[in-house]
């Protein structure tokens, strides 16, 4: 009896040539669209909802009929509401910047796409993420880069844990996106051309002050702009509307470039310094998620480390210190690491673990 299998399908190329080729390796496929988008209003959903919008539902729809596979819509409308966009407000509020698609993939994509997948009789989920998974000597789960480097999504999934990547399929992280691109074409799917989803779906318009002013109902509070001595060089229009290393809107007549160095939510100040000062070479993290391995058990260990998801990554040490955080010592100062934000490390292209940097 082969294995049944549900496919996260987001209306978009990856997530359709995946479920044809789990189909194709002899699987029992389930194609599902997890509905998320908040909005009732028909002609917001279709117009916005991104990767879970009315027009996604639309797209997966016919490539389950085309690939002649069960389709289903799941709503984890309040799974992401909780998960994702309560704490994407909140993290801005306190000065921090989020990474909404980790807490998705962590705690709606996986988490409850999961429960409900193994509920039905499901063996195991799917996804067309650009990642591959192995099961490693010492017998634990990691996630490996895929053959593409400059497609690799493994930074936004260093969080799952080991009994989710246990039970999740990636088959699309031995392609190339051409390859993904081409087989999808020969397939005839309606979606072989569509464009990758690049904004965060629940923000299509990228003001993110202005989602957390309405969803929150807490308006931007004006504050000052500070050097890095305290003195008072400008105003600003709100701590949400910046985030570290920013250098534009900022709206200050240096006379040079001028970037946001730090946030300091409980003065309600931003920070403004040179180019120089928005380098570190030491960076702490917690809440750490640990993958190749199952903590560091008081050794300094050497990876390769990236402060964000379109960071080249950078050579350091990390080692365990107080309160159950990691020190990153960095070979060569990395630029604008941002609090809350992920670091993720590697090894061998094999992600090691990461946490949330403070």
């Amino acid at each position: 009896m082969s294995k049944k299998v549900v496919v996260g399908m987001s209306g978009g190329v990856d997530s359709s040539v995946a479920a044809w080729l789990l189909k194709e390796q002899g699987y029992d496929v389930i194609g599902v669209t997890m509905q998320i988008w908040q909005d009732e209003d028909t002609e917001v959903q279709e117009a916005e909802g991104g990767c879970c919008g009315l027009s996604a539902v639309d797209d997966a729809r016919r490539v389950a009929m085309e690939l002649g596979i069960p389709y289903y819509v799941m709503n984890f409308k309040e799974e992401f509401k909780c998960r994702v966009m309560d704490y994407f407000a909140q993290e801005y509020l306190a000065g921090r910047t989020p990474n909404p698609c980790i807490a998705c993939n962590r705690y709606v994509k996986w988490e409850s796409l999961l429960q409900r997948s193994l509920a039905i009789g499901a063996d195991c989920i799917a996804t067309g993420h650009y990642a591959r998974i192995a099961k490693l000597e010492n017998g634990r789960f990691a996630l490996e880069t895929s053959v593409t480097a400059a497609k690799d999504q493994t930074y936004a999934l260093y969080n799952l844990t080991q009994d989710q990547l246990s039970r999740t399929l990636m088959p699309v992280g031995d392609y190339t996106k051409d390859e993904i691109r081409q087989m999808a074409q020969k397939l005839g799917l309606p979606v072989a051309s569509k464009p990758d989803s690049q904004e965060i779906c629940f923000i299509p318009d990228h003001d993110h002050a202005s989602f957390i002013e309405n969803y929150t109902g807490n308006e931007s509070k004006p504050g000052n702009f500070v050097d890095l001595k305290g003195n008072v060089i400008g105003r600003h229009k709100g701590i949400t509307h910046y985030t570290v290393g920013q250098r534009k809107g900022l709206n200050l007549a240096m006379g040079h470039p001028v970037f946001v160095t730090a946030l300091r939510p409980e003065t309600n100040e931003v920070v403004i310094g040179d180019s120089q000062d928005v380098f570190t070479s030491t960076v702490r993290c917690n809440r750490l998620n640990w993958m190749a391995m199952d903590g560091l058990h008081g050794r300094e260990t050497r990876v390769k480390a990236k402060i964000r998801y379109n960071h080249g990554g950078a050579m350091c040490t990390i080692r365990e210190i107080e309160n159950g955080e990691v020190e990153c010592r960095f070979d060569e100062p990395v630029r604008a690491a941002a609090p809350g934000q992920a670091v993720v490390f590697y090894e061998n292209g094999y992600v090691v673990g990461g946490g949330t940097i403070l």
